[in-house]
């Protein structure tokens, strides 16, 4: 079947593709009576949409004006399907009629192709990082519903263009073109970014996100554990190639003794587990990290295949984000509340 719904009970599928005539997602599953209109989710498609100020971001201009179709009546949600759309304005499907016929190193191009016996060549299609405009509309509706039960999500780069944040200052987050949490190593991220452009090249990083306010025993053992189903959204994610919860591979070179997190009259006294044990909650703060890789779409010159075999040589041009990680910040932050929601709505109805 056709995998582009994601979620049990709040359910989200996404559609559109990146040069069609729209994206967007459809909800289904959220609760009536919450107040819900445009502005509320529009500020989170603002945080994603390209064209954003700094050397990372793609040049495309778009904004990404969000459009409730259903499920709203009179400012709340109904409790039925909530269609929210988003049309596509500054498409150039020319860009690609260069490369039309050859397959973009690092691309979906090849897989899509072997999967379908065709593929949308304009900027990958349902593969492109455009198809997230969907989910963080989505996740802005999860969000506004979980900031209601207490639940507070920050998400941030920790590292890009190899920098690391060396402080976490939450306020920072939105004062650099990185969203990194430290000032100081988003100037040289920015800086980084641009040689790479001058190269033609890209980079990747690490996004963190800690989520506060969990209950203990938020989880669905033993397939649909709290960090599987997390995993599971972030995996979906275009570009990312690894998740670790808590102190995560540093786990490996750690002892037992080490590891553990020892318990006293007032809770854990560490959080090695990141805020989960046996796929449950914890009632700590939930702390992940995701591994994304370079921007494939590169100007320097990398060897590859037609479609009908011929070895060629391929420059990708056009507008193209140099690290995708500041763009990838909000929807980190939306699929872990679609996550979230899900299984408080899975929960509440095992005790139903």
């Amino acid at each position: 079947m056709p995998a582009n719904t994601f979620g049990e009970i709040f359910r989200v599928t996404t559609f559109g593709e990146s040069h069609g005539k729209a994206v967007g997602a459809v909800i289904d599953g959220a609760a009536p009576g919450i107040e819900l209109c445009e502005e509320d989710i529009q500020k989170e498609l603002d945080r994603r949409k390209p064209g954003s100020p700094g050397a990372a971001s793609s040049p495309r201009q778009e904004d990404d004006a969000v459009h409730i179709l259903s499920g709203v009546f009179e400012g709340k949600t109904t409790g039925t399907p909530l269609l929210l759309l988003i049309y596509n304005k500054d498409t150039r499907p020319s860009d690609y009629d260069d490369i039309k016929e050859l397959f973009r190193p690092g691309h979906a191009d090849y897989t899509y192709l072997k999967k379908y016996g065709l593929r949308d060549y304009r900027g990958s299609g349902r593969a492109s990082g455009r198809e997230t405009a969907g989910r963080v509309a989505a996740g802005a509706v999860a969000k506004k519903i979980l900031t209601q039960r207490g639940i507070h999500i920050l998400t941030y780069t920790l590292r890009a263009a190899g920098v690391s944040c060396k402080s976490l200052n939450p306020r920072a987050i939105e004062e650099n073109p990185f969203r990194a949490c430290d000032n100081e190593a988003a100037r040289e991220m920015t800086a980084r970014a641009q040689k790479l452009r001058e190269e033609g090249d890209s980079a990747g990083g690490i996004i963190e996100c800690r989520v506060a306010g969990l209950p203990p025993g938020l989880g669905e053992p033993v397939f649909d554990k709290l960090d599987a189903e997390i995993a599971r959204a972030m995996l979906s994610l275009g570009g990312v190639k690894g998740i670790e919860f808590g102190a995560g591979f540093a786990a490996a070179d750690m002892k037992g003794s080490e590891h553990n997190d020892a318990m006293g009259n007032e809770g854990f006294l560490s959080n090695n587990a990141g805020g989960i044990l046996g796929g449950i909650s914890t009632g700590q703060e939930l702390v992940f990290r995701i591994a994304v890789k370079p921007v494939p779409s590169i100007a320097k010159p990398q060897k590859t295949l037609t479609i009908h075999g011929e070895e060629k040589e391929i420059r990708v041009t056009g507008r193209h984000d140099i690290c995708i990680c500041p763009r990838l910040v909000p929807v980190v932050q939306a699929m872990t509340a679609i996550v979230l929601e899900d299984l408080y709505k899975r929960q509440e109805a095992g005790k139903a």
